[in-house]
């Protein structure tokens, strides 16, 4: 299926967005549609890049509006579709001078379409994760609603019921008034009087029912009031936790306003009820009026209840944050932060009434203090809301420490660190309305404080591990004695981080795998836990790092440089290397995987591949892993086009065919190559350059250069001292574009087989080190013959023509052949 095709089938939203990328005139929704196959079959960026590819393109779209044009002339019903392809073709050839343009403007909308149909599969994933959740909670929503809308119709019915009681008394008593005034006799004034009993004995029926009713609806009222507060805004508080930690989970608060609002207006209709009961009362009263005795115990239920509401409808929309910072409730000193309340009770007579102050919490003994600085006063209205709601939105507040005793912290009686002090800000108003008056308070989520970023990775752990297990916002003491995480907690939490980063959570396999690291081979992990201490202080096995950390690092590594390689499901990252041979050496030559390294402190990713040997035996390769430090440099689709190994004869060969399964490696990452040459790297902004990469395998040596990898090797004869050049050490070489930087020499067949075709140990000898034959003929001096060539590369690399990087790669954790890259870099001469 196409690109566009998946976009037809997409939603009303998204596929609405795809009606407004086209709608304009830089490149025609129908020619899009007519000509998809062939669009999408094209390399376009490549195109804008290159001026020949570009031509060539542009001369067979022109032929393929011809062709389509024909195939118009020939059917039915087509006349306009001739006619505005006919008008497609010449407004394509003012490109024809700049067919680059044409090309970059057409790779920008396929890049834009995959943006929307990566947004409907984020979308759809979020969906699923949630469907039973959503499913009930759709349910429940309805079930509020019909109670909600029967509420405001019994309102609706007691307002006519009210009216009629008034009507009803006013009869009675213009009757009643008018008794003396006529004279008739005594029968018929008797008959008067029965008539007016009657009348009294109807109306104390009517206020008698009419008390009952309120008394009703008050109870209605409750439960209803019940469920908002303490299910479903207890739920939405919940949310807004989990999503603080990256959750993907509904917390807008449209729902909640409207349920509020609409229970509170009919809260204070019954209010209204009361006080008219109060008015017919001073104007009538008899023996044993029901409105004296029953009315006051229902003003008091009236007022409880509706302070109830308001009191917990003012809450904290979006937690407090940093606009850089590494997500919300962690926060800096002296770097500003915002935070936004909200009052559910969506009124207009009240937009800009309520004034709201916003003050710091530090009540707890040993915790360090501050002050809050910035705007402390601000009104809600509903200006700074999209939807119109009641809000203030503060955006510039800092803290500062606030000095106590001699040294400006506070002595933690608890012995916790300072990232794991829990603090929060609080917020009131005076709420004034209808004769109600009500002090509303509301406090943030506990935050972390930090006064360094690099303090930053141990208090975000902190958030997630209160967010995770934790849902009392008051419980500032809680890493006093902290509760272990089961691993279903901790394995969920741990995939909304990827899911952050990445745009794609762990699948189960993934999960496994962690699982199996973390406690061993278990039929089920149902019932392990993992404590605070093993998550973030105690180093896992054989390092000298957390499981945090090392979890961090990868995260880290993900939402930088792997994001989309992530998002798409290239990368398996998280599998043991047993089972990692396993599944390799069942697939076909050159399958190969992604996985994360586990030793490596800041995140590291590498490869590994399965090859056969002449005998069929299969093995699996592995190159030592790549970080942050190589992948900016160069991008890990780059490194996978580019890479190298040399075979018999000196052929230099990808190993690299196809990603796990069987999905061909350029249609994996074809569409991420950047094929960048020297003069476009910034890193080279100065040197006219070309970036070569070199694969050193123990005493073998693969170089992989540029976009079209050239490969050549250094010639290896046993000598009498080991290699000056360090295997850790990563070098810069310049050499001309135009030729190679050493000579093609040929390494022995059957030796080369017996480094490739190991599996897990290295066979190469130690003395098996690098020798330099002379190159060809070329710009640079030739090598003479008669010198030491270990100490002329050492001089050569020493010389301040030189430019030293970061190595490409750290230690290797992986088992079998390893590979270390470097990056070679050359000057073109004049």
């Amino acid at each position: 299926m196409t690109q566009w095709d998946q976009l037809q089938q997409l939603d009303t939203v998204y596929s609405q967005r795809a009606f407004d990328l086209y709608n304009g005139d830089e490149f025609p929704m129908e020619v899009r549609h007519y000509l998809a196959q062939w669009i999408e079959g094209q390399d376009w960026e490549r195109a804008s890049r290159d001026s020949s590819q570009a031509a060539f393109l542009f001369q067979v779209l022109l032929e393929n509006l011809d062709n389509q044009f024909s195939r118009f002339s020939q059917e039915r019903d087509c006349f306009l579709l001739q006619r505005n392809f006919r008008r497609y073709k010449q407004n394509f050839h003012k490109y024809q001078e700049e067919p680059c343009t044409l090309a970059a403007i057409i790779n920008w909308f396929l890049l834009k379409e995959k943006e929307i149909l990566n947004d409907a599969e984020l979308a759809l994933q979020v969906q699923t994760l949630q469907v039973q959740s959503a499913a009930m909670e759709l349910e429940s929503h309805r079930q509020i609603e019909k109670r909600l809308k029967d509420f405001k119709t019994r309102i609706e019915v007691m307002e006519h019921s009210i009216r009629c009681l008034e009507e009803q008394q006013d009869e009675f008593d213009f009757k009643y008034q008018t008794l003396h005034m006529d004279s008739c006799t005594e029968e018929e004034k008797n008959r008067q009087l029965e008539g007016l009993q009657k009348m009294l004995n109807a109306l104390d029926k009517s206020r008698k029912d009419f008390l009952s009713e309120i008394s009703a609806m008050l109870d209605v009222a409750d439960t209803l009031g019940s469920s908002l507060i303490d299910e479903e805004l207890v739920d939405w508080k919940r949310r807004q936790q989990k999503s603080c930690i990256g959750a993907p989970v509904d917390t807008s608060l449209e729902h909640l306003e409207k349920w509020f609002t609409q229970i509170i207006d009919s809260m204070f209709q019954l209010q209204k009820f009361l006080q008219k009961l109060d008015e017919l009362l001073g104007k009538m009263s008899y023996d044993n009026d029901p409105i004296p005795i029953q009315k006051p115990p229902l003003q008091s239920r009236v007022d409880t209840l509706l302070t109830r509401l308001i009191k917990s409808a003012f809450v904290v929309e979006t937690q407090p944050s940093m606009p850089q910072g590494r997500g919300p409730l962690v926060l800096r000193t002296n770097i500003q932060f915002s935070v936004k309340v909200r009052f559910l009770y969506k009124v207009p007579e009240l937009n800009h009434v309520l004034k709201v102050t916003v003050s710091v919490d530090n009540t707890v003994k040993g915790f360090r203090r501050f002050n809050v600085l910035g705007t402390l006063i601000k009104s809600l209205n509903m200006a700074e809301s999209m939807n119109g709601g009641m809000v203030a939105d503060f955006r510039h507040l800092t803290f500062k420490d606030q000095k106590v005793g001699g040294g400006g912290k506070g002595i933690n009686d608890l012995s916790l660190s300072v990232t794991e002090e829990l603090h929060s800000v609080n917020f009131q108003t005076q709420f004034d309305y209808q004769g109600l008056s009500v002090t509303l308070e509301t406090s943030s989520l506990p935050f972390v404080v930090i006064s360094n970023s690099s303090q930053q990775q141990s208090a975000w752990a902190s958030v997630l591990w209160f967010n995770m297990l934790c849902s009392d916002a008051k419980n500032k003491k809680f890493f006093e004695s902290c509760s272990a995480a089961s691993w279903a907690q901790f394995g969920e939490m741990l995939s909304w981080q990827f899911l952050s980063c990445g745009k794609r959570g762990l699948n189960d396999q993934q999960l496994q795998t962690l699982a199996l690291k973390l406690f061993g081979k278990e039929q089920n992990y149902e019932n392990c836990k993992i404590p605070w201490t093993r998550f973030s202080k105690e180093n896992l096995p054989d390092t000298n790092f957390t499981l945090w950390v090392w979890l961090d690092g990868i995260l880290n590594l993900v939402k930088v440089y792997l994001s989309d390689l992530w998002s798409d499901g290239s990368i398996m990252g998280f599998i043991n290397k047993g089972k990692e041979r396993v599944l390799l050496k069942k697939q076909q030559y050159g399958t190969f995987l992604l996985r994360f390294s586990e030793s490596i402190k800041d995140g590291g990713i590498t490869f590994s591949w399965v090859q056969y040997s002449n005998n069929g035996d299969p093995s699996v390769q592995t190159v030592r892993p790549f970080t942050s430090n190589d992948l900016k440099q160069i991008a890990l689709p780059d490194i996978l086009c580019n890479f190298r190994i040399m075979v018999a004869e000196n052929v230099p060969v990808n190993p690299l065919c196809h990603l796990y399964p069987n999905i061909p490696k350029d249609q994996a990452f074809g569409k991420y190559y950047s094929e960048k040459t020297g003069e476009e790297n910034p890193y080279l902004k100065y040197l006219k350059t070309k970036l070569v990469f070199v694969t050193k395998k123990n005493g073998c040596t693969d170089v992989k250069e540029g976009p079209v990898s050239d490969m050549s090797t250094l010639d290896r004869d046993p000598p009498s001292s080991v290699s000056e050049v360090d295997d850790e050490e990563s070098v810069l070489l310049h050499s001309p574009e135009n030729s190679p930087m050493f000579s093609s020499s040929t390494i022995d067949a059957s030796l080369l087989n017996s480094i490739l075709d190991n599996d897990g140990e290295s066979l190469v000898p130690n003395d098996f080190a690098p020798q330099i034959s002379p190159p060809p003929e070329s710009s640079m001096e030739p090598f003479c013959s008669d010198i030491d060539v270990n100490r002329a590369l050492q001089d050569f690399i020493d010389s301040s023509n030189i430019l030293n990087s970061p190595p490409f790669s750290g230690l290797s954790d992986d088992p079998g052949v390893e590979f270390e890259t470097y990056y070679l870099r050359g000057r073109l001469q004049n």
